[in-house]
């Protein structure tokens, strides 16, 4: 696996002082951007001219967003990646643009809701988050379930856990999504509980969201299966 990154000054504790002295979080403004690679995927840093490459990909079939919002024409693509880089933009969110080992976009995930606690402080070589989700993932239909899937989680999670040293990732996902349910607890996260009436529903409605999460010291033995799932 091979990950480069663009730099750009880290966040100190100081640059929140003012903003954050009575408040547990702050957002993380700029963050390094990351590019992660492995055998099967590639993840790099979301930019606007990816949106027709995107739309391509999401309209190969649309057979399994029923509880995902992907964009299904030109104008709405284009809003979603400016909605995605204006919340990096914020320090809340580093968005990815995914690729097939052979270089054809397959999708887009990302990390969302940082969160940076100033009392905390940072002791670690990569500056980063102290807690964050992934989210607003989705995939071309021929590639759900397959390796690609698999490696990209592991090496969103590898990035989180071992580089910034995150104490916690989240995943949220309706609670009527069975699919992804199983997905995430194929991971080896933990259900927290189910957050009701938590936001508009994709078909309509509102929906709950089953809320899991993983720590830092749950890693180990989930990297172990992930690893072994791909035959490492």
């Amino acid at each position: 696996m091979t990950r480069t990154e663009s730099r750009s000054p880290a966040p100190t504790r100081n640059d929140f002082a003012r903003s954050a002295d009575h408040a547990y979080s702050a957002p993380v403004p700029n963050l390094p951007r990351v590019h992660l690679a492995g055998r099967h995927v590639q993840l790099e840093p979301l930019e606007p001219q990816h949106a027709p490459a995107l739309l391509a990909a999401a309209n190969e079939s649309r057979a399994t967003y029923a509880f995902t919002f992907v964009p299904a024409d030109l104008a709405a693509m284009d809003g979603y990646v400016s909605t995605a880089l204006a919340e990096q933009e914020r320090g809340q969110s580093m968005p990815f643009l995914v690729r097939e080992a052979g270089g054809a976009v397959v999708g887009s995930t990302r990390y969302m809701n940082l969160e940076w606690w100033p009392s905390l402080g940072t002791s670690v070589a990569e500056p980063g988050p102290h807690v964050l989700e992934i989210g607003s993932t989705w995939y071309a239909e021929r590639v759900q379930r397959t390796a690609l899937n698999t490696e990209a989680k592991l090496l969103l999670c590898e990035q989180a856990f071992e580089r910034w040293r995150v104490l916690r990732i989240a995943w949220k996902t309706d609670a009527n999504n069975v699919r992804s349910r199983r997905a995430i607890e194929r991971l080896g996260a933990r259900l927290d509980g189910v957050l009701r009436a938590h936001r508009p529903a994709v078909s309509g409605g509102v929906r709950d969201s089953a809320c899991y999460s993983m720590l830092r010291d749950e890693w180990p033995a989930a990297k172990g299966e992930l690893l072994r799932r791909l035959g490492r």
